[in-house]
This record gives C-alpha cells, structure tokens and sequence, in this order.
C-alpha cells in the first residue's frame, strides 16, 4: 500500500507493507489509548480527538517522522492512517504547526468502500433509517475547534475528499449548521441519493 505526504508541493510515497496494519494492532490501539485522554492540537487542547482529528496528529508525527529521517516510526504512521482512515490516499500535514489545517486526500468512495468495511453502502443504495443514519455519521465529523472558531467536515461522495465547513465563531453555531448537513445527508441517504 502506498501512502502519499505532500510537503511544501512535495509529494514523498511512503510503502507501508500489506500485513503492517495487522502486525502493528495492538501498537495503533495504544496510540488510541494516549489520545483517549485528550490532545494539544497546535495551540487547543481537545478533550477527546475523534477520527479526523486523531488522523490529524498522527499526520503530524509522520512529518515529523520524516523531518527527522525516521523511516521506521513513518511507515508505522503511515500504517495507521491507512487502518484509521479508510480510503486515505494522501495526506498534506499543515507544517506551520497548525495540526488541525492538516488536509486528506481520499480515494473515490466506491474505491473506499470495497477497501473497508467501516466505509458501507454508497450513495444511490436507498439505505434503512439505521444505515442512513450511521453513514451521515460517517459522513459528517463531530464539531472541532479551529483557531478561535468551530467548524466540522463533510466527506464528499462526487470528489472522495473531505471538505471543511465554513468556520463559525461558536461552537453551538457550528452545531447547529452540523445538525442542518447531518439532516439533508441522512435524507437523502434513505431517499437513495
């Protein structure tokens, strides 16, 4: 498998052995268990990163793992992004230390979807209430802090990328424009679109 690092317009393959991801388990459950006590993401501290934002920190060890010529500690990240973040193509770590302004590349969803399990029915599939539920909470992160704003990401079906929404000055604004794209996603998911 091959995981792409643009850094500063330059893109580093990184090959991360087929079995690496099921070797280093228990490895990446433990990098889990450090961030299940929170994390300082550039200059915030996040009580409980979720799944964009562990994979943003873990991004940021793989720059740092290659600013320091560490080829074994960037292939082990690059094995985690690939297992946490199903359909990661390339990552864009942000090297102003900004961590969250870290970028994802992802593969088309139909792609993604047959790589992995935790990526399920494509657009189109007229989910259940359950299923279309759980896909928009896929589909839709949770609420993070940015700078002295909030915002979310929504993952892009028709570009297979993750797009950030508007930065709101709030965090219960960003929830409330979280819960407004969570609704169209989740309705039209069950409409089959």
């Amino acid at each position: 498998m091959i995981l792409k690092i643009i850094i500063d317009d330059r893109t580093h393959d990184i090959n991360v052995p087929d079995a690496l991801p099921a070797d280093a388990r228990d490895y990446f459950d433990q990098i889990d268990r450090d961030m299940d006590s929170g994390w300082r993401m550039g200059r915030d501290w996040v009580e409980a990163p979720d799944r964009i934002q562990r994979a943003q920190i873990v991004a940021d060890r793989l720059l740092t793992a290659i600013e320091t010529d560490n080829p074994k500690l960037g292939t082990l990240m690059a094995g985690y992004l690939l297992d946490r973040l199903p359909g990661v193509e390339a990552v864009e770590p942000d090297i102003q230390g900004e961590i969250q302004n870290t970028r994802f590349e992802m593969v088309r969803p139909t792609e993604a979807m047959a790589a992995s399990p935790a990526m399920s029915k494509p657009a189109g599939a007229g989910l259940s209430k359950l299923e279309a539920m759980e896909q928009a909470g896929r589909d839709v992160t949770q609420v993070f802090k940015v700078g002295r704003g909030y915002r979310f990401s929504v993952f892009d079906h028709d570009t297979g990328t993750w797009m950030d929404a508007p930065l709101a000055p709030t965090e219960q604004e960003a929830g409330r424009l979280r819960q407004e794209v969570f609704r169209a996603r989740y309705e039209a998911l069950q409409a089959g679109g």
